[in-house]
């Protein structure tokens, strides 16, 4: 067994919160048992012998009130130096912080319903409902009821407390519109079969440095199964799963190896105790949720309307306003989204443009384009695995894009990620970017045309590399081909297949003459 491996069954990791008091008294982490904080939401942060912490807060349903996300602005910057990150995970990261300050941060956390139990390390971890949950007219069953069931079930408890590693689960109502659990260990879509309601279930998406599409398991369940359903895969993947190496121990290699029929019968045999219903595929979503952006109509004649952040970074006082917006304009209540925005649902029509004005007064504008459709990890400042930085460099690049290229007829995807862990699913992008060191040189790798939409692939890796001093460049110069040649409606996908991989080489597109347009910030 890996070092991890031994080091959990030594001390189960939940255990870790009865020591955490212990370590902030002390002001010091026993070294050996630090990446039990993980259990907790809690790594060291890059350069670890600074001792400082990040920390992930998980947001069961991705619904939080204007209460909770004052908490969550006040714990930024009375503890994270004024910093405040939305994941691609639907939660909230926090960083600077010292252990010292770790069980205060946890009892506020407390006093607004949100918790870091199984934030990380090797469990079920949050558990991801659509944003769109209780909203679109499109749904065909408000899922939050089941997340929540899920995530009390599986996400913090004991039984799944020691999986071989990490383990992603998502929910959504409207197929048609969200691609997510094509990259989730299990991902369950709701959809109508012959009036009935159940849910299409999906295993073994993963990314990583191997990536791996989810694969139907070929059933249409319940939704009063769909908990038991996730418990008995959760619990498989427990007892078969890797654990030798860590690099090839996701559910995934299982899936690989077996077969998805094979782990199929193994769920229904030794779990279930009994065979689950075959059923059909549910809808696919041309382009796997990244068009949901901007104001939309809720079933109920109210919107919800969908914020851009830029690359997740939003500051305890944006955060503030954008509570106050959402009492205003709203019902008290925010949602967070798979893609680094965030939501205000419950608008009425005549509060529109109100609401929409104040929010371009905080940078936090609906109505974008690239900005909300491009992610960045957290790349040098925090992580230690990352080579490149990312949330800055990504940044500068969509404010001298998003004005040039606002006028682009279908969603653009950007994921740009510093290292090969694809935190940030460089790989199912339309231009996805991984980042990485020629000599002491920040270069990207990019990934072409990859998609959680409805091609359903990840994207082909391209010969050569993209400086990064070149990376806005490199960008410009293929939307501006893209918006050139395409035709209307083409999506990249689409357009990439037609005209071939090699036409946006690095080294073809950046070759020549210099760009017509001077860029700012490349």
């Amino acid at each position: 067994m890996s070092d991890i491996e031994t080091l959990k069954k030594e001390l189960p990791p939940f255990q870790i919160f009865d020591l955490i008091p212990q370590y902030a008294a002390a002001g010091a982490i026993d070294p050996e048992k630090i990446d039990l904080l993980k259990w907790a939401g809690v790594y060291p942060q890059r350069p670890a012998e600074d001792g400082f912490l990040m920390m992930r807060v998980k947001v069961p349903t991705a619904e939080l009130s204007s209460a909770a996300l004052r908490v969550i602005a006040g714990i930024a910057e009375d503890y994270g130096r004024g910093l405040l990150d939305v994941t691609d995970r639907q939660a909230f990261q926090f960083h600077w912080l010292r252990i010292q300050d770790i069980p205060a941060i946890l009892d506020r956390l407390d006093t607004v319903g949100l918790h870091t139990r199984g934030a990380c390390g090797d469990t079920v971890r949050a558990v991801i409902a659509s944003p769109l949950a209780g909203l679109d007219a499109r749904e065909v069953i408000d899922v939050r009821p089941i997340a929540l069931a899920m995530e009390g079930t599986l996400s913090g408890n004991n039984d799944f407390q020691d999986l071989p590693r990490k383990f992603k689960i998502s929910l959504t109502a409207t197929p048609e519109l969200e691609g997510i659990h094509l990259v989730n260990d299990i991902g369950f879509l709701a959809h109508r079969v012959n009036g009935e309601v159940g849910f299409d279930v999906w295993v073994g998406g993963g990314l990583g440095a191997v990536a791996h599409l989810s694969k139907r398991l070929g059933v249409f369940i319940r939704p009063d199964e769909v908990v038991e359903v996730g418990r008995a895969i959760a619990g498989a993947y427990r007892d078969h799963g890797y654990r030798i190496n860590r690099k090839k121990a996701r559910l995934k290699y299982l899936i690989k190896d077996l077969g998805v029929d094979r782990f199929r019968e193994i769920v229904e045999t030794e779990y279930l105790g009994r065979p689950l219903r075959d059923g059909p595929s549910a809808p696919v979503a041309r382009f796997g949720g990244s068009d949901v952006l901007g104001v939309n109509p809720q079933h109920d004649g109210l919107n919800y309307v969908v914020l851009t952040t830029t690359v997740g970074r939003i500051d305890p006082a944006k955060a503030r306003a954008l509570a106050d917006l959402a009492e205003r304009y709203g019902q008290g209540m925010v949602r967070t989204t798979a893609f680094q925005n965030m939501m205000i649902p419950h608008v009425r029509t005549e509060d529109v443009d109100a609401l929409v004005a104040e929010l371009q007064k905080l940078d936090l504008a609906p109505k974008a384009t690239l900005r909300g459709t491009t992610i960045a990890c957290t790349g040098t400042q925090f992580c230690r695995l990352a080579q490149t930085e990312t949330k800055a460099r990504v940044a500068g690049m969509i404010d001298t894009l998003e004005p040039l290229h606002s006028d682009i007829d279908v969603p653009f995807v950007i994921n740009l990620t510093g290292c090969s862990n694809a935190c940030t699913r460089y790989q199912v992008a339309d231009l996805g970017f991984m980042g990485a060191l020629r000599g002491e040189e920040e270069v990207y790798n990019v990934h072409l045309a990859g998609s959680i939409g409805q091609a359903q692939r990840t994207g082909s890796k391209l010969k050569g590399i993209v400086p990064a001093t070149r990376l806005t460049e490199y960008t410009d110069r293929v939307l501006s081909d893209f918006k050139a040649h395409k035709t209307e409606g083409e999506s990249f996908v689409e357009y990439a297949d037609r005209m071939g991989n090699d036409r946006f080489l690095p080294d073809v597109v950046l070759a020549g003459e210099e760009a017509e347009r001077e860029l700012v910030g490349a």
